[in-house]
């Protein structure tokens, strides 16, 4: 099996709108907003292909911040969001793997691990935001995936990176003793 990873470009917008509108049941406008709204990180995005140069994989990062996904985390926990906002961080806001590929190859690793370096050496923790009807959730778990907060969408997890993962971490747990 050859697989060929490669960074997105902004050029690669019309085909990530395409597949997180079939794989998610979004509304493809509302997607579009999203995509070109929502500070993709283009540079840090995955695209996989087959040898045939067909698109197997994407993984779409982007610079958003938290409350822009979860308004309710203001509200909720505004003093968790504000120690979260000082610190750097980049968010997985979709990652799609098409089906003949998912739970049967290592794909999904492989494409997170094209990455991992770059966000070691320069984020804090990666921010993964998943609705509840996906079945991701063991899977960002066992990358070491602590979940935060959640709201009646999704669950939301951060993986702490780097010198400051284990300030992360007592941050995060703190917070769920405090709830």
């Amino acid at each position: 099996m050859n697989i060929t990873l490669r960074r997105m470009t902004p050029a690669d917008a019309e085909e990530t709108i395409d597949w997180m509108t079939r794989q998610y049941s979004f509304d493809r406008e509302e997607v579009r907003w999203w995509v070109t709204h929502l500070h993709f990180n283009w540079t840090l995005s995955v695209k996989a292909t087959d040898e045939g140069g067909q698109t197997i994989g994407l993984l779409n990062m982007s610079d958003y911040r938290i409350a822009e996904e979860t308004e309710a985390i203001i509200g909720e926990a505004p003093e968790l969001l504000a120690q979260l906002d000082a610190m750097r961080y980049t968010a997985v806001f979709s990652f799609i793997v098409a089906e003949g590929y998912r739970h049967v190859t290592p794909l999904s690793h492989q494409m997170l691990m094209e990455i991992w370096d770059e966000l070691e050496a320069r984020y804090d923790f990666i921010f993964v935001p998943v609705m509840h009807r996906l079945t991701t959730h063991a899977f960002w778990k066992r990358r070491g995936a602590v979940e935060f907060f959640r709201d009646a969408q999704s669950v939301y997890y951060l993986i702490p990176l780097g010198p400051r993962a284990e300030e992360v971490k007592a941050l995060v747990t703190q917070s769920k003793k405090n709830v």
